[in-house]
Formats: structure tokens, C-alpha cells, sequence
């Protein structure tokens, strides 16, 4: 009974242990053998041989290198060479002690150690492993590889841009992709102590910090931030679609706009700053392009930009603006009306006119908001006004009908 006992609790246990055993002796030689053909399938081998069926003149053939990896292959011809007799394929080797065997093998040796070399380095990289690129760069016939960066992605692409000027892309518009690249050559700087980041390092901790830095450093709002952050992206993007960037750095990342309340001006507003006399010239002629613009609902660049091929008159006598816009390149028909006319013709022999032949000398947008200003100080007028603002004033009182600046121009002439 006692053997039987005994008997009982060690037949499991050793039934265990050759289970276990067992288990282990498959999962290597499945392991090895997965390897094996990974390595047969992967692994690129160099196989040396003979051209034995060109000979040299002194009877010995070229030794050969051939790289193989999936199926394709490419042979080289390594510069040596020995008697065939003398050359064992089964070892790929050269047979005997002599000095000439000896170098030989000490070289196919050493090639056999840098072909492996260059394929784990490709493997780290994680870069596509050809045939005819181990043989690139086993001779050194490779270029080496450019290493884009974002200032100068982003400067090629500015240029661009630039050529494209009057065509494809508005002046504003360049200038806003060439600030973005000074603030983040800024930001590099002072951030990371370089004077570039290589594409590959830029990612959303350099986002995040060129919005923080935008907010902070520049002082932009939010808006003002996104539109920058809209030139990165666009960079970035045009990085990833050319195979420069492995990974998306605005991924995750969300801009909200603020939504922004414009002010306009009422009709009483507008006939204040249409009446009010002004000391200074630089004043009188802002005030002038202000309310042209509001009477006819034309942006800033487009006010600036009209000429007299834009003054066309119709069938009935009447005169109309027909202008594509420079922001949307969308025809604009508008009505020529009785205030608009006369302060054309008050501009009509202005020298700055005669030289760009343009109807209005309109100057840059920062010195009209910048007098605008001044205006509204002068007429007491508790709002921002900028050139914008004529715009609305227009959106909010359309000027279909005469009677609307006929009853501001009965009261002032210009």
C-alpha cells in the first residue's frame, strides 16, 4: 500500500516535468525554426563564386560577390582574383596558407562583417532593405542623405510663394508665411539653442510652444495665433506628402477661433466724421477713402487697387465699379453713386494718382487704421475704427437706394 502511495504522487510529477520538457524542446525548435526562415527571407547573404567562364589572361577567374535579399539579387566583381583550382565554392574560400589565399580570405571575411553591419544598420533605421541598396552602400556609391530642416523647408517654400505674387497668392499673405518663419527661427533659438531643427525633431512640443510663444512673447491673439499655426501646419504637411516627416506633429492638437464681434458705425456716426472738417490733409484724405469705401462696400486692398479700366458706364447712363476681388477673384458690380463720383473727381489730378494710375492715392493699411484712429478721437466716437469698419457699415445699411447718400450729401459738400 505504501509503494502504491507513493507510486501515485511521483507518476504525476514526472509526467509534468516530461510534459514541460517536451513543451520547451517545441516551442525552440519552433522558435529556431521561425528564425531560421526569417533570417532565410530576410537576411541578406553574401554569396561569394567564380566567373569561371571568363578567365583572366593569366588563367585565374574573378572572385564575385553576389547580394541577394527577397528574390532579387545584384554580383559584383570585388577586384580579385586566384586560381580556380585553388578556390573551394563549398567554403567560398581560397584553399592553402600562401599570402595571396590568406589576404583573399581575410578580405571576403571582412566584407562578409561589414555586408551585416549595413543591413542591422538599416534594419535600426528602419529603412527598406534592397539589394541594389546593400551594394550602394557596401561600395560607397550612395549619396548621402539630405537632411531637410524646417527653416529651410519652410524658406524654399516662402520663395516660392513669393514668385507667385499677383498670380497665385496675395503680398499679405507671403509676408505672413515670412513672419511665421522669423518668429520660429526665434522661438529655435531661444528655445533649443540651434539655429535650425532638423524635420525629424519637430514635433507637438514644438507646436504647442510656438502657439505659447505666439500668446506670450509676441503678444497675438488667438486668431493671430491660428493663422500662424495654419502656416506651420501647411509646412508640415507639404514635409509629410514629400516623405521628409515619419510622423504628424499637429495630431491630437485643436485650434478653436474666438468668434469676434464686429463694430460698425450708425448713420448718424457716418455723417459725423462726413461733415467734420479737418486741419490736417493726411486726416482729410483718410476721411475720404473711409466713406468711399463704405459707400460702396469695397475692401481695403481693392479701394486701393481701383483704376479708372474699373469705371464702367451702363445702357440708362450710370456709372458702376466692376472689379474682380483680390481676396476671392469674384466679379463686384457696384452702383457708382453721387458721393463716391465726387470724391473721385476731388482726387482725379492727384499726383500720386497721375503716377500709379490708380483713382485714389490710398495710402498703406497701417496708416489709414493708425489716422482712422485720430478720426474717431476727433469726432468723439467711443469705437475701433479701422478700415474694416466701412465695410460693415455697408453690410448693415445697403446702399441700393440714392436716398440714403443723398441725405447725407445734402447736408455737406465735398
Amino acid at each position: 500500500m505504501v509503494e502504491q502511495s507513493v507510486e501515485m504522487k511521483t507518476t504525476p510529477f514526472i509526467s509534468t516535468e516530461l510534459a514541460l520538457f517536451s513543451l520547451k524542446c517545441n516551442i525552440l525548435h519552433d522558435a529556431k525554426s521561425d528564425l531560421g526562415s526569417y533570417i532565410c527571407r530576410t537576411n541578406p547573404p553574401g554569396l561569394f563564386f567564380l566567373k569561371k567562364t571568363r578567365l583572366l589572361k593569366n588563367g585565374e577567374a574573378s572572385v564575385c560577390m553576389r547580394i541577394t535579399v527577397n528574390g532579387t539579387r545584384v554580383e559584383n566583381n570585388i577586384r580579385k582574383s586566384i586560381d580556380p583550382a585553388l578556390w573551394s565554392q563549398a567554403k567560398e574560400t581560397a584553399r592553402g596558407k600562401s599570402r595571396r589565399a590568406c589576404d583573399l580570405n581575410t578580405y571576403i571575411e571582412e566584407a562578409r562583417i561589414k555586408l551585416y553591419q549595413i543591413f542591422c544598420e538599416l534594419e535600426q533605421q528602419n529603412r527598406p532593405v534592397t539589394a541594389h541598396l546593400l551594394q550602394e552602400l557596401f561600395f560607397g556609391q550612395e549619396k548621402p542623405e539630405e537632411v531637410r530642416t524646417l527653416l529651410e523647408t519652410m524658406q524654399e517654400h516662402n520663395d516660392q510663394c513669393r514668385a507667385l505674387v499677383g498670380t497665385d497668392y496675395a503680398l499679405i499673405t507671403v509676408r505672413r508665411y515670412e513672419s511665421c518663419r522669423r518668429y520660429l527661427a526665434e522661438l529655435i533659438r531661444q528655445r533649443y539653442g540651434k539655429e535650425d531643427l532638423p524635420l525629424a525633431e519637430v514635433n507637438g512640443e514644438l507646436v504647442r510652444a510656438f502657439a505659447f510663444y505666439l500668446n506670450t512673447e509676441k503678444g497675438c491673439q488667438q486668431n493671430t495665433v491660428i493663422r500662424y499655426m495654419k502656416c506651420l501646419k501647411k509646412i508640415t504637411n507639404l514635409a509629410r506628402a514629400n516623405d521628409w516627416m515619419a510622423k504628424a506633429p499637429f495630431l491630437g492638437i485643436r485650434f478653436h477661433e474666438k468668434e469676434v464681434v464686429r463694430e460698425f458705425l450708425t448713420m448718424d456716426e457716418l455723417q459725423t466724421i462726413y461733415r467734420k472738417e479737418f486741419p490736417l490733409e493726411r486726416l482729410t484724405l483718410v476721411r475720404d477713402v473711409f466713406i468711399f469705401a463704405a459707400f460702396t462696400g469695397l475692401a481695403f486692398i481693392d479701394v486701393q487697387q481701383l483704376a479708372p479700366e474699373h469705371i464702367v458706364r451702363d445702357n440708362n447712363g450710370n456709372l458702376w465699379i466692376r472689379k474682380p476681388r483680390q481676396k476671392t477673384k469674384n466679379m463686384c458690380n457696384i452702383p457708382l453713386l453721387d458721393i463716391p463720383q465726387e470724391i473721385l473727381r476731388k482726387y482725379a489730378d492727384h499726383p500720386t494718382c497721375r503716377k500709379k494710375g490708380v483713382l485714389l492715392p490710398v495710402p498703406c493699411n497701417q496708416k489709414m487704421n493708425s489716422y482712422l484712429k485720430e478720426i474717431a478721437d476727433i469726432c468723439m466716437i467711443r469705437k475701433n475704427l479701422t478700415t474694416h469698419t466701412s465695410r460693415h457699415w455697408s453690410q448693415i445699411y445697403p446702399l441700393n437706394e440714392r436716398y440714403l447718400q443723398r441725405s447725407v450729401s445734402r447736408q455737406v459738400t465735398i
